[in-house]
């Protein structure tokens, strides 16, 4: 795992996307296709922003997998994870091959048909965020480290419903669901690259608990630390609270700035 930081999140995103462009073009190069998963959050704007006119993708290849989404949640929410996805991924290359969640539909039959599909073959790399509480997808902490199991539902907590209140998906706590079908941890980390985009400042107290201190379930992303090819791209903002052992050890001074 490495450290990418950048003074500003434009730059971050721009410099995640080429990254991740080159991984989807030598993946369909390699084999023909290109397995993916996205994120679907606040802070993937601009990285998607950026992703969207990466040169010579044939995004007709390109399978799309789905992080999580609510339970109960109609797709044409505001705050759908679907129509997150639709309206700035899938609508905007052409991506027909994917595999989103359905939050209306029984949870059971929508995670027996994902996991079916996602097992088949390898996930060439996974776009992923951190939450404010240090989740990784909707894996609050304590974070069950252990299932082999694909997809999940998970109980969401209060700090990671109330961030969806913070960054405006909903108008208040009651609204916000209190269940979810998620990817499990075990599933991220078998991505053969993961690349999680976090800038700004709300996220440096989660950066600095899963990074600075041990890797545990009740700071869910420092399981990211065990994963040989994980590229954390970071602003200088949400690098803030990182200590010199931790930029020591995990920085690439190589490409630290831009």
């Amino acid at each position: 795992m490495i450290f990418r930081i950048y003074d500003e999140k434009s730059a971050l995103g721009k410099s995640a996307a080429t990254h991740a462009g080159n991984l989807i073009r030598q993946a369909i190069a390699d084999r023909g296709s290109a397995r993916i998963v996205a994120a679907s959050a606040a802070s993937q704007f601009e990285f998607l922003k950026a992703l969207i006119t990466e040169p010579g993708i044939d995004w007709k290849k390109v399978e799309l997998f789905h992080l999580d989404e609510y339970i109960g949640l109609p797709a044409n929410h505001p705050a759908s994870f679907c129509k997150f996805l639709e309206e700035r991924l899938i609508a905007k290359t052409g991506i027909t091959n994917t595999h989103l969640l359905n939050g209306e539909k029984d949870p059971a039959a929508v995670i027996a048909e994902v996991n079916e599909a996602i097992s088949a073959a390898p996930i060439d790399v996974a776009f992923v965020g951190i939450g404010e509480n240090g989740h990784l997808a909707f894996n609050d902490p304590p974070a069950d480290f252990e299932t082999e199991v694909p997809y999940i539902v998970v109980k969401l907590d209060e700090p990671c419903r109330q961030q969806q209140v913070g960054e405006g998906w909903f108008p208040d706590l009651a609204h916000v669901p209190t269940h979810a079908i998620s990817m499990s941890i075990r599933q991220a980390l078998k991505a053969k690259e993961i690349l999680a985009i976090v800038p700004d400042t709300r996220k440096a107290a989660a950066i600095a608990a899963c990074f600075n201190g041990p890797i545990t379930p009740l700071a869910p992303s420092s399981i990211l630390r065990t994963h040989a090819h994980a590229t954390i791209y970071l602003d200088r903002n949400s690098a803030a609270q990182l200590t010199p052992e931790a930029l020591a050890q995990f920085s690439e001074r190589s490409e630290a700035k831009a």
